[in-house]
């Protein structure tokens, strides 16, 4: 069982910035990738960025240049660094947690309850 906790969600105007952190507790594994999703009403859940524990980051294109992630490994944290924010990226982000079997295979992913991220024009 893997526990996610999300945090710094809020409301923001369009170009400014904000930080989500992610704690993850439980039976983590000592490989595994976390990352953001997000999802807009009437919308599809879909992914903001991950990284695995090595380092190796994955972006939406529609993210890049603007978010950041990054881990704190032993404190099992992920962050978000969002800034120039649009309206668009209004939606409620998820953080996410996949772990890596020693064949290389990922689990299914663990999700947190999510924070809204609310951007005003």
């Amino acid at each position: 069982q893997v526990d996610l906790v999300e945090s710094g969600g809020g409301l923001v105007q369009a170009g400014g910035s904000l930080r989500l952190s992610c704690t993850a507790s439980g039976s983590i594994f000592s490989i595994n990738v976390m990352g953001w999703y997000r999802q807009a009403p009437g919308k599809q859940r879909e992914l903001v960025a991950s990284m695995s524990n090595g380092g190796t980051t994955n972006y939406a294109d529609s993210v890049k240049g603007r978010f950041t992630i990054s881990r704190d490994n032993a404190k099992n944290m992920v962050y978000l660094n969002m800034n120039r924010l649009k309206p668009e990226d209004t939606a409620v982000y998820y953080c996410n947690l996949k772990r890596i079997y020693q064949t290389g295979a990922p689990s299914a992913g663990y999700w947190g309850q999510g924070t809204q991220v609310t951007v005003s024009s």
